[in-house]
């Protein structure tokens, strides 16, 4: 297993082999919950199947009301027959209408929660998993394998049941009709049980890599069309396009090999039950000579043994949608067996931030055990003080960040806030006392009252436009169609990049959190915009902590204390003027940017 920050294990689930018993019992728990559903359909299944396997045997008597030789024919018996037989398929019918509707019903239940479970599961997952595996590949999870689960437990699981009541009345019918013929069945049935064991057992990984490869063309595609500015921009979409054709081959070819190999299944077992027929015919013509049977017996066995054989030959076909089913299953339960984040230790306390001293003492930190990305990192953050991160590319300024909110625990040293290690105290608690603005932004379909009120439930309009004007964003508001009530689009896409980053800088402002965090999040906006939010902060934020990573020194130059980030250590730090006079690492990053 490879380790995760912190010296931590990241267990790699996707290596670890679930047997299909263990998928069927888990995707049974599930079922479990609507046990009286089941067992209703148990009911309807067994009575709806019943009825219909008279109708043979009424056939087979209907027929015998016909007297060889004679001309003869009882109507009276016959008419009755056929009555009785269409009475019992009336039934039978609205009873399996009845099952299905149920199973509907309970695969939709099933399915909710388990979309539910996988939803709530993601939302208690480590920040890492999502560093390390693809957006698209976790969302084909949660809609395209659930509704492969959803598909089979609606439709195959009836078949399955009903296959099952199905072969086995059948075989019991036919054995009082004449035990002598059910002795071909001693050949053809466990040839049919064999070549579908051996065919379950060739098509399973199959199914697996179908679906993983899958999910792997819908992270890419999910890649590629968040970088479209960028892919036209470079010119690169013929490059592009013959990257998606090969995963597009892949998983069609996946896909081939699984279906293909699941086609067998069908045919093979339709071919042994044609088999089984003809060898009833053959040794039926014999006992019917020697007045062993009735020729009415003779076509009810017969009628009996397609009913025998269809289920079988239907099981075989349902099998190889089983196969994609579990396999789905499969990987839907390999991210709900991602370890969450680690739990809060016993007997943590809420962090409840009086002043905002922030203090990190020999920090030192890997994205794995090979690479060390802080090296005895030392910061003192006075309350109310600014304090601006920077440093090049690749420096940690980020990860600075990522340990103070606890989204990775560091591998030496301690983190405290008022004297308090924060790895002692709870992460919601310790979370709720920051409000963060990333580079990235965030916004979800809604207002934009309710965009910038996200982070605090009690937020009054008042307070939001106060919020909104201190980020300069109110004026651009305004001029809206709806103002404050205009609706923000799922993908933004109706407000540009920048007015983006305002929004998400007004809400971090109308936290009640005693730290702010800005991860290069004025980065959108120009320089004189964004000194003029910096200063409506400072005023705002009165007397809490702030922390800002800039690549932009000059927008930094008021901040109490900066903090020179270099391969991981702490090069310089100091005041503006302080760090100028030394003409150290800070200088020459300062003048770089202004040659």
């Amino acid at each position: 297993m490879p380790a995760r920050p912190g010296g931590r294990l990241i267990y790699d689930t996707s290596k670890m082999k679930r047997t299909k018993k263990q998928v069927i019992i888990r995707l049974g728990a599930y079922l479990g919950k609507y046990k009286f559903h089941m067992l209703l359909g148990l009911v309807l299944s067994i009575a709806g199947n019943m009825l219909a396997l008279v109708g043979p045997k009424l056939s087979g008597l209907a027929l015998d009301s016909m007297k060889p030789g004679t001309g003869k024919v009882d109507f009276e018996s016959l008419f009755g027959y056929v009555s009785l037989m269409l009475l019992f398929y009336a039934i039978s019918y609205l009873m399996s209408y009845g099952l299905a509707r149920l199973m509907i019903h309970i695969s939709r239940r099933v399915v909710f929660q388990m979309r539910q479970d996988v939803f709530q599961k993601l939302m208690r997952l480590p920040v890492w998993y999502f560093d390390t595996h693809q957006t698209g590949d976790i969302i084909s999870k949660m809609s395209y394998d659930i509704d492969t689960i959803n598909t089979s437990l609606s439709n195959d699981l009836i078949q399955v049941l009903a296959s099952m009541i199905t072969v086995g009345g059948s075989f019991l019918m036919m054995l009082t009709i004449s035990p002598v013929l059910c002795l071909v069945f001693v050949f053809t049935v466990p040839l049919s049980i064999f070549i579908s064991r051996w065919m379950v057992k060739m098509t399973r990984p199959l199914f697996r890599k179908r679906s993983e490869k899958l999910g792997e063309m819908n992270g890419f595609v999910e890649e590629m069309i968040s970088g479209l500015k960028t892919i036209k921009g470079y010119n690169r979409e013929e490059y592009t396009i013959n990257k998606f054709d090969s995963r597009n081959q892949e998983a069609v070819d996946a896909y081939y090999k699984a279906e293909f190999m699941g086609g067998f299944n069908g045919p093979s077992i339709n071919f042994v039950n044609n088999i089984s027929l003809s060898l009833i015919s053959a040794l039926g013509a014999i006992l019917f000579i020697k007045n062993r049977i009735s020729l009415g017996n003779i076509s009810s066995f017969v009628l009996y043994s397609r009913k025998f054989s269809g289920p079988i030959n239907e099981a075989a076909n349902i099998m190889t949608e089983l196969q994609s089913a579990l396999a789905a299953a499969d990987r839907v339960f390999q991210l709900l067996d991602e370890p969450e984040e680690k739990a809060d230790l016993p007997g943590a306390e809420d962090l409840n931030v009086i002043s905002g001293d922030v203090e990190m003492k020999g920090i030192c930190f890997g994205y794995s055990k090979e690479r060390e990305i802080i090296h005895n990192l030392n910061l003192h953050a006075k309350p109310g003080s600014l304090t601006a991160i920077v440093g090049p590319t690749g420096a940690g300024k980020t990860t600075i960040i990522n340990l103070l909110m606890r989204f990775y625990d560091p591998d030496k040293g301690e983190i405290l806030i008022d004297g308090r290690n924060i790895e002692k105290v709870t992460r919601k608690s310790l979370r709720k006392s920051f409000a963060m603005v990333l580079q990235d932004t965030w916004l979800f379909e809604g207002t934009i009252y309710e965009n910038i009120a996200y982070g605090n439930k009690n937020a009054t309009m008042e307070k939001v436009i106060e919020a909104a004007k201190a980020a300069k964003i109110h004026s651009f508001i305004k001029r809206l169609p709806e103002g404050y009530n205009t609706v923000i689009r799922e993908d933004g896409t109706n407000i540009s990049k920048g007015q983006k980053q305002l929004l998400t800088i007004a809400r971090a402002m109308l936290t009640d959190a005693r730290m702010l965090i800005l991860d290069e999040a004025t980065s959108n906006v120009d320089t004189r915009t964004e000194m003029q939010i910096q200063q409506a902060m400072r005023n705002l934020m009165k007397d809490k902590t702030c922390f800002v990573i800039a690549h932009r020194l000059s927008t930094i130059q008021n901040a109490d204390h900066i903090l020179v980030i270099r391969d991981g250590s702490v090069a310089e730090q100091g005041s503006h003027n302080e760090l100028m006079q030394k003409r150290g690492f800070y200088y020459q990053l300062y003048n770089a940017q202004f040659e």
